[in-house]
């Protein structure tokens, strides 16, 4: 059997059109992931708890993803470490995370919380599409809750009071390959 080969690995969409999809998660506090060794990285070598958020340029979901991300770190207790990958932009990384999520079929926008390189909770495509933001940030918040120590928020509340949400329809993005 011939495995498939990727000629080209690179972006799918314009990196300019997407960055304000990705300042959204690194202005709390999220470390973007560019590397599938990056990705082990992060994975295995987190104590505690890993919040992982696979970005996505998809306007719907995405749109409610990463506000409840950003909301749910507003909380009194949150995650020891924050990462994000971007799925079309990034994508052996995207590839390498996925490949933690066992059992789980690839999907974007995504979101998961390791601890000590366990998977522990999964937030799919299906589970935040037709939410808000809200009652997504309340599910991440129940698990923080749950699995996490350090306190929070990531950033004081009159700097995330600055935080812009891209409201940018994904499909208006070009793509570039």
């Amino acid at each position: 059997m011939f495995e498939k080969l990727s000629v080209n690995r690179g972006p799918m969409y314009d990196p300019a059109a997407v960055q304000p999809m990705r300042d959204e998660l690194t202005f709390v506090g999220f470390e973007e992931l560019r590397s599938p060794e990056e990705v082990d990285r992060a994975v295995k070598e987190t104590d505690g708890v890993l919040f992982v958020v696979i970005n996505s340029v998809c306007g719907c979901a995405a749109g409610s993803a990463r506000p409840a991300a950003t909301l749910a770190l507003q909380h009194s207790v949150i995650p020891d470490r924050m990462v994000t990958v971007f799925a079309g932009q990034e994508r052996d990384a995207t590839d390498r995370m996925r490949s933690y999520f066992s059992g789980y079929a690839p999907s974007s926008p995504s979101m998961a919380i390791f601890r000590d390189g366990k998977l522990e909770f999964m937030i799919q495509r299906h589970d935040i599409e037709g939410r808000s933001a809200e009652e997504i940030a309340d599910d991440l918040r129940d698990m923080f809750d749950a699995m996490c120590s350090r306190s929070g928020p990531s950033i004081p509340s009159q700097k995330y009071a600055d935080l812009e949400h891209a409201r940018t329809c994904g499909s208006r993005i070009p793509r570039i390959n």
